[in-house]
């Protein structure tokens, strides 16, 4: 058994609390200190409720804990290669102010299927590449999946809105974090205490979109 597959305090608390894994406390964590969940577009009042584009959603950490923090306030799209947890969802899956895209978030078809959901007042992202053990591979997939995440805040999230997205630190990644305190008026990277400390994960922030068009990556 490798130390990742060994139970530890979060992963053991998680399942206490109904949670699939772990990686709900880094969001929580972020959403307390950073208030992911507020918005300053006015696009909440228009809509009725809060709209969220969960990228890598799977196992459903992430989409569990905003369902049950805002219930009926709230509607999330999750996206990923791999079904959902059915473990804990409680319903929450089923209901009406979820939706789930199995796929690849890369793919046209799937960013077709995104963008007709759209806008979103947060766009967040624990979209991680299947690992091979070379840092190097691995952290060029992560930062691919990373730009991918970034492009859709681009394409789908309103002025005012917020952007997480989760990154392996190394190769091109500053150019990333440069990326995105372009479009927003605070980016800023945070390892959250879940993280496990061999990690080398790290989540980089966009608070607060400067504007709704899209805004070239830099060169």
């Amino acid at each position: 058994m490798s130390l990742y597959e060994k139970p530890d305090h979060w992963s053991i608390k998680a399942k206490k609390e109904g949670y699939p894994a772990r990686s709900v406390y880094k969001l929580q964590e972020m959403d307390e200190k950073f208030g992911l969940f507020s918005c300053s577009s006015q696009g909440v009042a228009k809509s009725g409720f809060f709209k969220v584009l969960d990228l890598g959603a799977a196992p459903g950490s992430w989409s569990l804990y905003a369902l049950r923090q805002w219930g009926q306030r709230i509607f999330i799209l999750g996206v990923d290669p791999s079904p959902l947890s059915q473990n804990y969802d409680a319903g929450f899956f089923g209901g009406d102010h979820y939706g789930f895209l199995q796929g690849d978030m890369t793919t046209g078809e799937i960013r077709d299927a995104i963008l007709a959901q759209g806008p979103f007042h947060l766009v967040m992202s624990d979209a991680a590449p299947g690992t091979t053990g070379n840092p190097g591979i691995d952290t060029l997939r992560s930062l691919a999946l990373a730009e991918a995440a970034l492009e859709y805040a681009d394409q789908t999230l309103l002025q005012g809105g917020n952007f997480v997205v989760k990154v392996f630190q190394g190769g091109d990644s500053p150019r990333l974090l440069q990326g995105i305190r372009e479009r927003f008026k605070t980016g800023r990277s945070f390892k959250p205490a879940a993280c496990r400390r061999t990690s080398f994960e790290t989540y980089y922030l966009g608070l607060d979109k400067k504007q709704s068009l899209p805004v070239p990556f830099p060169p």
